[in-house]
Parts: C-alpha cells; structure tokens; sequence
C-alpha cells in the first residue's frame, strides 16, 4: 500500500526529539500561554518574515479572527463583503460569515487554479472591504495582481495561507520589487493551519495569524482569549481559541527541517511532470514548466481528468491511495445552499468535479513515485 500521506511514519521521522519535547511539556506542568508557546510564536513569525505570530485553536479560528478584529478597528462592518475563491475549501468561507461579513465567490483561474484578479474586479462594489488570496494546493496566489487590485480600491489582503508553509514569491510585490517574501507575509495579514496533514503540522488541531499591524495582532490575540488581556476584564466578545503548549512544541520540533522537505516535495513534483503521459492519457495538471520552484511546496500535487473516479479506482486496486480536494465546492454544500446555490461557477465546478490528488509526501522515495506513475501511464 501507498498511503496518500503516512502520518505515523512522518511523525516516526521526528525522533526522539519529538517525544522528547512531548515530555518537557508535560513535565513543565504548564500547558497554555506558556514558554513553548511563545517561542514557537517567535520562530515562525521570523521564519515568515512578520513582526507578530499569534497561535490559535486551528485555521477556521485564525482567519475568523482576523475579520473579526478588523470590525474591533472599524475597517469593516457588518454585511460588508470579502472576495473569496470559489474552489476553496469551506472554511474560507465559513471565517468570513463568522464574522458577520458577506463573502464574494470569484472564479478560479483554470491554468493555476487560484483566484483570478481578473474577475475579482469584476466583483468590486462599495461594500468591498477585502480580497482573500487561497495559495489552493500549496501554490502561491498571484499576489503582485492581487496587490494592485487591492492599491486601487483600497482594500485589505488577507491570505488564507493553510496549504502554503514556507512557499516563497520572488518575483516582488509592488513598492517592494526584487526582494523574495514568504507567505504569511505577502498581505495585511494572513492564517495558517497546522492541521496534522499541513506540510508543517500538528500532533492535533492548531492556527496561527501572522501580520506587520501591531493593533490587529492585538485585538486578534484579546478576542481568542475570551475578549481579555487582563484576567477576568474582557474588552471584546471573544472566543476561546489557543494554541497549547503541546501542539507549540510539536512544532517548533518540525519547523526547522520544512525548507528541507518542501524541497523533496517539489522533487516528486518533477517526476510526476516529467513522467506521467499527460497528452496521452487526456490529463491535466496545475503544474507548467518552469512551475517547479519555491513559490510551490506541492501539499497537494492535483492532476485532472474527466475520468477522475474510474482513474481512483484504478489506482486503488493497485494498492494506491489518493484523495479529492474537494468533491462538492462550496456553493453546492448543502450548509450554503440558500445564499449561493443558484450561483452557476462553471470553472470552480468543472475543478472539483476532475481533481484527483496524488501520494506526495516528504517521505514518498523515488521508488514509490515511480510506482504511482507506472500506474496511472498504465490506465486504459
């Protein structure tokens, strides 16, 4: 069996030192806002470029909380709208209606299936406040058009950057040409998920929020906090969202080798690109030439295909594992029906209906890569 992602074996490949930060904190009796915490805050908001990291429960409550401190500030208000992707997943937009705003489902760019600029402008009205670039699949948004969409109408940028650990965009941003930036650092401010299939993830749930804004990072940290910077004084209507000490210390655990396997992914990358019989085989794929670089880290590597089930099957009965992301978009779950169902988002829908993800995994060797290919160039 080639599982999609081996969870057991790529925690195994943190040894001992991930057992060993388990029992620090365990041993420390001290198991929230506490020193491993504080520490991970610090490295990841310097691996990101960023002035402030905030830990939280998981992504959902890292996004969420962002709309919600910028409505503490003012900088937007109930029933405002965000611009968000139609092909994400739903807790894209599931933040924003948390928050009492009004998201704006934009179509994908069929090439790299992230939001296209293009048509968000065509979305921009007087209650717009913010567009949210996906970096879907790990591949990093097109943040110089989304930077100077947002100049122009004077709107926040607020990355959904779950999938995209470490993925930096070098070909700079407006104002700040010929200088790499990462992602977390490449809007106002941004949401991670260590969720523990991230290419950076957890023993369990876990979130952060990296920003430059000071007063966000603020008002952020206070709402997931019960509304409180001060015990039992509580400014804000919060919410109970942290990040403990054990995830914290997972992480700091696993956060100095991400470059290191980020890199091997775009390595199984390349041998899927180069070996798979795309043409032959009538498939698609995200992944151009010369698409293989540092603004990618591959969480997903998706290929399309009208014949997406018949191929899983496939595959399956070869003893390979794969998964779809995602079967159903958005505004045709039943839990949106209502406010989006009679939206009709041809290019998100054709997306979801043919994506099918393949095995890649920091471990995966060359051999079993090998093995996935001969599988699907073997499919009739």
């Amino acid at each position: 069996m080639i599982k999609y992602l081996d969870l057991q074996r790529i925690n195994a490949s943190f040894e001992p030192e991930l057992s060993d930060a388990l029992l620090r904190v365990s041993h420390s009796g001290w198991y929230l806002h506490g020193e491993a915490t504080a520490h991970f805050e610090q490295e990841f908001a310097n691996y990101c470029g960023t002035a402030h990291c905030i830990g939280t429960g998981n992504g959902l409550d890292a996004l969420t909380l962002i709309f919600l401190a910028y409505r503490e500030l003012g900088v937007m208000n109930a029933g405002d709208e965000v611009i968000v992707p139609a092909n994400t997943y739903i807790a894209t937009l599931l933040s924003v209606l948390r928050a009492g705003l009004k998201p704006v489902l934009c179509e994908p760019s069929p090439e790299t299936c992230n939001i296209c600029v293009r048509h968000a402008e065509t979305l921009i009205t007087g209650r717009t406040r913010a567009i949210v670039p996906v970096h879907l699949y790990g591949r990093l948004a097109d943040m110089e058009g989304v930077h100077n969409l947002a100049n122009r109408y004077g709107l926040k940028i607020i990355e959904d950057a779950a999938q995209a650990h470490g993925a930096i965009y070098d070909e700079g941003l407006p104002g700040k040409e010929n200088q790499p930036w990462r992602a977390g650092n490449l809007g106002d401010a941004a949401a991670f998920s260590f969720y523990p299939a991230k290419n950076l993830g957890a023993l369990g749930d876990g979130g952060a929020i990296t920003t430059h804004d000071a007063e966000l990072a603020a008002i952020a940290r206070s709402i997931a906090n019960y509304g409180s910077t001060e015990k039992y004084i509580h400014l804000y209507q919060g919410v109970n969202s942290r990040l403990d000490e054990l995830q914290a210390a997972v992480l700091s655990v696993k956060l100095p080798r991400l470059n290191k396997d980020n890199a091997r992914r775009r390595e199984i990358a390349k041998l899927y690109k180069e070996n798979i019989h795309w043409e032959h085989l009538n498939l698609r794929s995200t992944v151009h030439a010369g698409d293989i670089n540092e603004a990618n880290v591959f969480h997903i590597f998706p290929i399309f295909s009208s014949r997406r089930d018949e191929l899983q099957r496939h595959l399956a009965a070869h003893n390979i594992h794969t998964q779809i992301h995602y079967p159903i978009p958005p505004h045709r779950q039943e839990a949106l029906r209502q406010e989006y169902g009679m939206q009709q988002l041809p290019i998100a829908e054709r997306i979801h209906n043919e994506e099918l993800s393949l095995p890649i995994s920091p471990l995966l060797t060359d051999e079993e890569a090998g093995q996935v290919i001969d599988c699907i160039n073997a499919f009739v």
